[in-house]
């Protein structure tokens, strides 16, 4: 398959050659400065105040001797802090590498010193987390700045506010180029190490003008609610990027995504305004529509939802909006795409299905030879198009193998339909998505083994009632090992991400393998698949 040049998609001018992403979004809003651009429990943020409070952080730090292209980790709940942080190092031409708040003080470790960060931005709820992951890192930092603290500081810590406080607004933002880097987010792989996808400044910008503007139609009245936390790149256009883009207000919300507490937002007891645009991945949905404490269609003001993370069961779809008396537009996007560039469209959603690119964006479904396949035949869905990642930092045989001359390879299975849309078919490795988040059955399995009882395991993923994929482990105890499915769901749960634990484990005497050793995955969902027919 020969390279295809990156080219600005039809009717939508490019970045400038001079290009600063947060410029960029604080100059559109220029005009807005008594509007709300963010509301989180504590309070409400002017546009006016958030372009004063980046450009404050940017001064401030410079003044800490970061330089240009030097990250900074940013460790931070969903609050109006994040946004200050993200933007303001972007401003100073600093890389923010926005991580996930969940993970293990051993993820963190991992990832200061695979990004170097010169400094973190930590808000205070996550700081034992840091300081535990700061002692086990072989990697020092420079300072650590403390967003709402929950108690008094020490070790040289830095507060958010104060820092603020004693710095000028920065008057320029750092010459940046669209090409240039302007932050990273980690996605997992199937095995290893997850990976710094590396963006840059004219990325966020192609999606807001492709898929905010001219799929979605967001506007400047409207107000926007992400179950999807800012730290993923789903999260990041809904919560962030996309408002910012159209001059909206988006609420947020630092605590756990609960149907409860997305009820609470939708009704408008959060903040006093009612969410116009509730983004979310189909569990979520599929929890709201399972609760007891679901609203009524009236105590809301949807006029649209998104979903993305994993594929969207049509019936899902079907009772939100025969409840709710809205679509939810279903899409696939990418941490490496950066955002959504395949959808379904507000005014023709065909439920079952992912819908059609988005404009700008060209797909492709490849056989195992490299050659497109037939419709009606599943292949890897391959994307080209302006917001993809320029490579993940320090991986260059992962860099080559999924950004190919201008296409990038998703790892999605795909079938293409007589009209023109996509189904979506599996992941070609055997990583699984659980409630938007990849889990890698790898990092399971060799949690489950350290148990003292546990021989072998094999983790797959297996769909619910409802459709939606939870994780399943197959375990083999060894000769006179005891354990409780109890004992070992709780012992995962100590040492990984919560959401990464089995939601369902069954004892066997032996897990299928290969001549040479190997677990064969596809025959345990062979057998779940036979079971439940």
């Amino acid at each position: 398959m020969s390279p295809m040049p990156l080219r600005p998609p039809e009717g939508v001018p490019p970045p400038p050659d001079a290009f600063n992403f947060a410029r960029h979004l604080l100059e559109t809003n220029a005009g807005r400065a008594h509007k709300s651009a963010f509301i989180d429990a504590a309070g409400r943020l002017t546009y006016g105040a958030l372009d004063e409070r980046v450009r404050r952080l940017a001064a401030a730090l410079a003044s800490l001797g970061i330089k240009r292209e030097e990250r900074v980790l940013l460790l931070m709940q969903d609050t109006t802090d994040w946004p200050i942080a993200f933007l303001g190092a972007i401003h100073a031409g600093i890389v923010p590498v926005a991580v996930n708040t969940l993970l293990t003080a051993d993820d963190y470790a991992y990832m200061l010193e695979h990004s170097r960060a010169q400094a973190v931005l930590v808000s205070g709820a996550l700081l034992p987390a840091l300081k535990t992951a700061l002692v086990k890192s072989d990697h020092e930092v420079q300072k650590v700045v403390v967003s709402r603290p929950v108690a008094p500081l020490d070790f040289g810590e830095l507060e958010f506010e104060s820092l603020l406080g004693r710095h000028s607004p920065a008057a320029h933002a750092a010459h940046t180029h669209p090409d240039d880097p302007c932050f990273w987010l980690y996605s997992s792989g199937s095995t290893g190490r997850p990976k710094g996808t590396v963006h840059s400044h004219a990325n966020p910008y192609w999606t807001i003008e492709l898929y905010a503007k001219r799929v979605l139609g967001l506007r400047e009245s409207d107000i926007a609610f992400s179950a999807a936390k800012l730290f993923f790149a789903y999260g990041l256009g809904n919560g962030l990027t996309f408002p910012m883009g159209v001059g909206a207000t988006a609420i947020l919300m630092s605590g756990r995504p609960t149907p409860e507490a997305f009820f609470a937002h939708l009704k408008g007891d959060v903040g006093g305004v009612k969410p116009t645009i509730f983004f979310c991945a189909p569990t979520g949905f599929a929890g709201m529509l399972a609760s007891p404490g679901l609203p009524r269609r009236e105590e809301m003001a949807l006029r649209i939802a998104s979903s993305a993370g994993e594929a969207l069961p049509g019936e899902i779809g079907h009772r939100f909006r025969e409840h709710f008396g809205v679509d939810i537009v279903d899409g696939i996007g990418s941490t490496e795409m950066l955002h959504i560039f395949m959808s379904n469209r507000p005014d023709d959603v065909r439920y079952g299905t992912t819908g059609w690119p988005v404009p700008g964006y060209e797909v492709e479904l490849r056989g195992d030879d490299g050659r497109p396949v037939p419709d009606g035949e599943p292949g890897d869905l391959y994307i080209h198009g302006p917001s993809s990642a320029i490579m993940y930092w320090g991986n260059r045989d992962k860099t080559r193998d999924t950004f190919q001359g201008g296409w990038t390879k998703s790892g999605d299975k795909y079938v293409h339909n007589a009209d023109g849309t996509y189904t979506y078919s599996g992941r070609t490795d055997d990583m699984l998505k659980v409630s938007g988040i990849w889990v890698s059955p790898f990092e399971v399995e060799a949690t489950l083994i350290q148990h003292s009882a546990v021989l072998e395991a094999a983790v797959i993923g297996v769909p619910d009632g409802e459709g939606l994929v939870k994780t399943k482990a197959f375990v083999v105890l060894k000769d006179g090992g005891k354990a409780t499915e109890a004992e070992l769901k709780a012992f995962v749960k100590d040492r990984l991400a919560p959401y990464k634990y089995p939601r369902a484990i069954v004892f066997v005497d032996a897990l299928p393998k290969t001549a040479t050793g190997k677990i064969q995955r596809f025959k345990l969902r062979e057998m779940e698949r036979e079971g439940a027919a």
